[in-house]
């Protein structure tokens, strides 16, 4: 049987059989996720303004900071990484 192929509930008892959760903390879980997620922008949505501090060649604050809306109708890319 591929997962697939399974309903939902046949598939929640198969995450609780390999979980160290119970049922009771599953459903938390899966409440507060799916709350979550309602709130993510979905494609073609217009992306929400944010804005960060830019820094200085030393990687110290410049003072200065960008926002999403300071580049509406640019090319924008982001990248999340750690540099540490």
């Amino acid at each position: 049987m591929n997962e697939e192929s399974l309903n939902w509930q046949e598939r929640k008892q198969k995450w609780l059989e390999i979980s160290v959760i119970d049922e009771e903390e599953f459903d938390k879980k899966w409440e507060f996720q799916s709350k979550r997620q309602s709130k993510v922008p979905k494609v073609g949505d217009k992306a929400p303004d944010f804005q960060l501090d830019l820094l200085n060649k030393d990687l110290k604050l410049s003072g200065s900071a960008v926002s999403l809306e300071m580049m509406r109708g640019k090319t924008v890319a982001l990248s999340f990484c750690s540099y540490t």
